[in-house]
């Protein structure tokens, strides 16, 4: 049976991008950061945060760095679920659309075309 914490967790799309990037390798939270650049680094280390608590993700310090690392084995049936997920490119699409979705802060403007004068 998996955890109410766990769903919970893995309920938010930027939690599932950053699981997606930790799954098969340790990075650093700066790199985390950098691989998601429309979103701030303490949004980031919330998200971390989070995961971390929910035991989804390990977390090794190093100096002032930390390093995050996927927990597969505390995922379950929904590791695999999410591992098929991702090698979806459909899936890729809609997590771009709900990442812009859900995207705070101030919108980038829209160009609209400049009327002649006539």
């Amino acid at each position: 049976m998996v955890d109410a914490a766990v769903l919970s967790a893995v309920a938010s799309p930027r939690r599932q991008e950053i699981l997606r990037l930790v799954w098969n390798a340790e990075r650093a939270a700066g790199d985390i950061h950098a691989a998601m650049p429309d979103v701030s680094f303490g949004a980031v280390s919330l998200q971390l945060r989070a995961l971390t608590e929910a035991g989804l993700v390990e977390c090794r310090r190093e100096h002032r760095h930390r390093y995050y690392r996927a927990r597969r084995d505390a995922l379950g049936p929904v590791g695999a679920a999410l591992e098929r997920m991702w090698d979806d490119a459909l899936w890729r699409l809609r997590l771009q659309a709900e990442l812009e979705h859900s995207r705070r802060g101030p919108r980038p403007a829209r160009r609209t075309p400049r009327r002649k004068q006539p």
